[in-house]
């Protein structure tokens, strides 16, 4: 934009279970605001960092042995534009559930899948978890309107292996996923929000300190002030379960509650997991019981 100066913020550290730097952000601002740059641009690169192109691969776990009662099966969604997604599906004779999970921003198969799988896999049904396109195994490149369908196509393909009998579960950019997917996709079993957020905009106002604001303006680019979780929610009236951190210092809890308070009807639950941060939720011990219990009565 003419005449005015445009600086990038720092990238939100959402993905479990690497610890997130909010302080980065704010740090970030800060300096932003004695460099006397007036307005911070927020785009969708802001928040999707897949990775570099020559990255190295990271080395493949070997998920076969997580845990021991599930068959695990390479999956593989090829896309009209020629992405290709690749996944990993945890089958376990009878189990009457399936739950996709989509992970935060930085989310890697086999970076994080040897602590999440198990903690899903507890439950007791099938578990299926794809990278992102441009992360990990998956090639392509993301944008927020590639990863909403990339993310129905994963629907799509579990759920024609388990036919409806697939809850979604997202943890923070992943929460925003599995809202699309049960939004759009009426055979969704149960919709799992795990850390989640309302608006870029509103995010951006709650973490950007007041005295901050008296000099800098921060802008939010057209293509993510569609993003709009309580708006999304609103079209699903299935079973919902809504997970925050009692310390969660990226998205604070009265945003999660908001979400939470959006979602239609009486057959949802909100469980804060005290003492837990950004992308301690689902390790915490009170949250296992918790969603395994909400997930068994699918």
């Amino acid at each position: 934009m003419p005449g005015r100066a445009l600086c990038a913020p720092a990238a939100l550290p959402c993905a479990p279970p690497s610890p997130g730097n909010p302080m980065r952000f704010l740090a970030l601002l800060f300096a932003i605001s004695l460099a006397g740059c007036g307005t911070m641009q927020i785009e969708e690169k802001s928040f999707i960092h897949p990775d570099a192109k020559d990255a190295p691969a990271l080395p493949r776990v070997d998920v076969t042995a997580l845990p021991s009662a599930y068959t695990v099966t390479d999956e593989t969604v090829v896309t009209p534009d020629g992405a290709t997604l690749r996944g990993v599906y945890l089958a376990r004779a009878g189990a009457p559930t399936t739950l996709l999970y989509f992970g935060g921003n930085a989310f890697h198969i086999d970076q994080h899948a040897r602590e999440v799988l198990p903690l899903l896999a507890a439950c007791g049904g099938n578990v299926a978890v794809f990278d992102y396109r441009g992360y990990g195994r998956s090639s392509g490149v993301p944008t927020v309107a590639t990863m909403q369908a990339d993310a129905l196509r994963m629907f799509d393909h579990v759920n024609a292996i388990h036919p409806g009998k697939v809850a979604v579960h997202g943890q923070s950019l992943g929460s925003f996923m599995a809202a699309w997917v049960a939004s759009q996709r009426p055979a969704a079993r149960g919709m799992v929000l795990e850390a989640t957020a309302t608006t870029v905009q509103e995010w951006s106002d709650a973490n950007v300190p007041w005295y901050l604001k008296l000099f800098l303006k921060v802008e939010v680019a057209d293509t993510l002030r569609g993003v709009d979780n309580p708006a999304v929610v609103k079209a699903w009236h299935g079973p919902s379960l809504v997970l925050a951190g009692e310390h969660d210092k990226l998205i604070p809890l009265a945003m999660s509650r908001k979400v939470y308070d959006a979602i239609p009807g009486d057959n949802k639950q909100w469980h804060v997991a005290k003492g837990a941060s950004h992308n301690g939720i689902l390790s915490d011990p009170d949250v296992g019981p918790v969603l395994c219990g909400f997930v068994r009565k699918l």
